[in-house]
């Protein structure tokens, strides 16, 4: 009697991308603490009702109680609910700051990778003249010039996230760019994208249908590099006192805020500083997982 055969159980793209992350113990690290940090300002502020800018002059530079988990600010205001109401901005900045620079570089890195001769030489060279630019004094300079216009347009709360988020993102396509060129110019020589061309489709389908979808896997890599780095420029720019107003606590700002207390209230800068750090640690686990679990090369 013939044994039935077994068919061997299928794995699709999505099921074995985390299968290959998950054996990544960083990155799943990594990604519990991030969830825990953006479940923790997406809800905390529903819990924790106290007011970001509530003074009381009573309770002011008081050490962490169960009254005041974080402690308070010279003005007496509840930092615990500064940091939940500071966490939301401070990631939207890196989320927003990301995707816009995800846009930029990947749109340009397709055009360069698709074409060649002048439009691939200018776009690079494009490319290679933002990345020669000093960033940080660069940042400073616009900010400090457009945002009491901007806030007089739309308001100082959103003018200031839509200065800070355009001015980071402008600063973060160019590595984007230079690694979608990259896989474009690989992939256009392949195989399966010489058959679409040879069966007559148009350069944007190729593109669209073929060559993208098997260039995504470092540009999301990048993207959560990105991420990051967005944390960190907007952090410094509110360190330096260019970033939000007072009254709009993001970590960088409430850092600010802190720097000179470190003598006598330590906790109030170790709170702000940690999230960062966490955050920001966090994000580059996930993409070393990321980088992993979408290469086929690795072995995991």
């Amino acid at each position: 009697m013939v044994a039935p055969v077994r068919r061997a159980a299928t794995v699709s793209l999505t099921q074995d991308i985390w299968r290959r992350f998950k054996r990544h113990r960083l990155a799943l690290f990594g990604a519990v603490i991030l969830l825990v940090i953006i479940a923790g300002v997406a809800i905390g502020p529903w819990l924790w009702t106290v007011p970001i800018n509530e003074i009381d002059f009573n309770a002011r530079l008081k050490p962490p109680s169960w009254q005041h988990p974080f402690g308070t600010d010279d003005l007496g205001q509840d930092l615990f609910s500064r940091m939940l109401y500071g966490g939301r901005i401070s990631i939207a900045v890196g989320l927003a700051a990301m995707t816009i620079a995800i846009v930029v570089g990947t749109i340009i890195g397709a055009i360069a990778g698709m074409s060649r001769g002048l439009v691939d030489t200018f776009l690079m060279w494009l490319t290679d003249l933002f990345l020669s630019l000093p960033q940080l004094p660069l940042l400073l300079l616009i900010i400090y010039l457009f945002r009491d216009s901007l806030k007089k347009i739309v308001g100082a709360e959103t003018g200031v996230f839509i200065m800070i988020v355009v001015v980071i993102g402008g600063f973060r396509w160019m590595p984007v760019a230079r690694l979608v060129r990259a896989q474009f110019l690989s992939l256009r020589e392949k195989e399966f994208v010489e058959a679409a061309r040879a069966l007559g489709a148009s350069r944007l389908r190729q593109v669209a249908r073929h060559i993208l979808p098997n260039a995504l896997g470092p540009v999301i890599v990048a993207g959560t590099i990105d991420v990051a780095a967005a944390i960190i420029a907007e952090s410094t720019l509110s360190f330096l006192g260019l970033g939000f107003p007072p009254d709009i606590p993001t970590w960088g700002r409430v850092l600010f805020d802190a720097k000179d207390y470190l003598d006598t209230s330590p906790y109030w800068a170790l709170f702000p500083g940690t999230l960062i750090f966490l955050t920001v640690l966090s994000i580059n686990y996930i993409g070393d997982g990321l980088r992993d679990a979408l290469d086929p090369r690795r072995v995991l």
